[in-house]
């Protein structure tokens, strides 16, 4: 399949652009207004159109007919960690997405967001927002995925919003589990723990045997360079990992107790490929690891639209 164009909203550190471009999608602009995720896009893709500034000041029109919109709109509006306060919270940026949505007119739509968009306290807002797609000749759906099952050694749920035009809806299939369990915890960093000469390693790779709880990035006014609230660092602590704090190198070959994670370990946990870098200092560049939509995710999505969109463009050709 040849290669279509996208334009990502939200773009954070990369997560959902990797996807896309593992799914043959070709980023024509990725808007975000964090200057450390820009660093670390413009880094790792230098040939990126890195649109750094605020979404409500970007504008569609020059951008009329792309493939495909994605993004991932900021979560706390509806994340059960907060208010959930949804249209009256002021980082809501659905109503920006439905704006470049009239803008660009794109073939197909893709917005992610956290598992609290389904709570029935939105009930009206997902109407409302399916309504308004409807009436720009879209058919819209969404999903709940669990990243383990597309490979990713964490349990993340993230709710994926797909809209197509009308006339390429029929082509549309949501992607299926993978039907294989992902590597746990202990088999996916057994060579990042050792990589000190830790000699530890492999009793606390047996230890480590199942998946990750969710990483929390957590937000620039809140969280820090730790696993998450109590709970979560209960879970990581029965995997045998210190969530107290992120470490700087992996341990020490005479280190003695639990260990703690590397940016790099938890950017392998979130399914980025390792030769992905994130710049900045360690709580920034934690966050942008535990903010972003695993790579593996967005790709199974992204390939059943381009799928779609690519049915409609062989018949195209063949006419």
């Amino acid at each position: 399949m040849s290669n279509l164009t996208c334009v990502e909203i939200c773009a954070g550190a990369g997560g959902q652009a990797l996807g896309l471009e593992n799914a043959g999608f070709d980023a024509e602009a990725l808007v975000e207004i964090d200057d450390r995720c820009c660093e670390t896009l413009r880094h790792n893709r230098p040939k990126w159109n890195v649109v750094e500034g605020d979404l409500k000041e970007f504008k569609g029109t020059l951008y009329k007919g792309i493939d495909l919109l994605a993004g991932g709109v900021p979560c706390p509006p509806f994340s059960k960690a907060g208010k959930q306060l949804g249209h009256n919270d002021e980082r809501d940026l659905f109503p920006e997405a439905l704006r470049l949505v009239d803008e660009i007119r794109p073939n197909a739509v893709m917005l992610e967001n956290v598992r609290g968009f389904l709570d029935s306290v939105f009930d009206d807002y997902r109407m409302k927002l399916k309504n308004e797609l409807n009436k720009m000749g879209y058919w819209v759906d969404w999903r709940l995925l669990n990243a383990s099952d597309y490979g990713v050694s964490q349990l993340r749920p993230r709710v994926v919003i797909v809209a197509i035009k009308n006339e390429l809806a029929e082509n549309f299939e949501w992607c299926t589990p993978h039907g294989v369990n992902p590597p746990t915890v202990g088999e996916l960093l057994l060579d990042q723990m050792k990589a000190n000469g830790w000699v530890g390693a492999a009793k606390w790779a047996k230890q480590a045997d199942d998946i990750a709880p969710t990483i929390v990035g957590g937000s620039k006014k809140h969280g820090g360079p730790d696993l998450g609230p109590t709970r979560a660092k209960k879970a990581w602590a029965s995997l045998g990992v210190n969530g107290m704090t992120i470490a700087d190198e992996p341990p020490a070959w005479d280190h003695v107790g639990m260990p703690r994670l590397t940016v790099p370990m938890v950017s392998r946990i979130q399914g980025f490929p390792d030769s992905w870098t994130f710049l900045g200092k360690k709580t920034p560049a934690y966050r942008q690891v535990g903010n972003a939509f695993p790579p593996p995710v967005a790709e199974a999505v992204a390939y059943k639209i381009h799928e779609a969109l690519s049915i409609r463009r062989s018949v195209q050709v063949v006419a």
